[in-house]
């Protein structure tokens, strides 16, 4: 079974599933790992086996961002998700950011 995902905000939502939108708000080279990140997320089985094969280089973090999980994008940057209500099969995208 594949991963369902879900979005934040609207906003959010369109910037991870169309293109061009992306490219606006981040430019070429991110909107194209943006995409790419939610392709593996959505062909991904569970968010365990993306840490385990470092899909993304994904990872939990720790502190006051415990229970949620990064992939990488253009550094600094990161994309930030949840299991979306302790789900196994869906995540919730919570946002695009800097957080060191």
């Amino acid at each position: 079974m594949l991963l369902e995902i879900t979005y934040r905000t609207n906003k959010l939502e369109k910037i991870c599933t169309k293109y061009n939108q992306a490219q606006k708000e981040y430019g070429k080279n991110m909107a194209m790992l943006i995409h790419q990140r939610i392709a593996e997320i959505k062909s991904a089985d569970t968010i365990e086996e993306m840490i385990q094969f470092s899909i993304g280089r994904c990872h939990a973090l720790r502190g006051k961002r415990e229970g949620q999980f990064a992939m990488n994008l253009e550094h600094p940057y990161r994309l930030i998700f949840t299991k979306d209500n302790n789900k196994v099969i869906c995540v919730k995208i919570e946002e695009i950011v800097d957080y060191h």
